[in-house]
């Protein structure tokens, strides 16, 4: 009867699975409780299936975690990369007042705001007929 109950465990966790979770350590911890509770469940009786559960679970988490921390470093380097192609340009308009223009860095290109190409830097006086007034 135990094998039965630890079973139906397993398989509900691996079911969780299909819906997963927010992270790879959640994602990696049900696989790992679920693997584990089922080889525990076959190799043994049910503390077995409990014990291979929880280091599953714990394995699962462990590797998870790493590769959500890798994740997050290549996101904040992409971000700063990004950042590293964006240069602004301040237009002062008639009435005095400034506004600052993000110019996105292509190749050799500068990509305004409103996606219009500029072939190289643009200056304040071709950027006001279109951000300034």
């Amino acid at each position: 009867m135990s094998k039965y109950i630890i079973t139906l465990a397993a398989l509900l966790a691996m079911g969780m699975l299909v819906t997963g979770c927010e992270n790879d350590a959640g994602n990696q911890a049900l696989l790992g409780a679920g693997l584990g509770a089922g080889i525990g469940a076959i190799a043994g009786d049910s503390d077995d299936a409990l014990t291979g559960a929880a280091i599953g679970a714990g394995a699962g988490y462990l590797l998870g975690s790493g590769s959500d921390k890798q994740k997050a470093q290549q996101q904040e380097i992409a971000q700063i990369r990004a950042e590293q192609q964006i240069v602004s340009v301040w237009i002062t308009n008639s009435n005095g007042s400034k506004i600052e223009v993000k110019l996105r860095k292509s190749g050799p290109n500068f990509i305004g705001p409103k996606g219009e190409t500029y072939s190289s830097m643009p200056t304040e006086d071709q950027l006001r007929p279109v951000y300034g007034f």
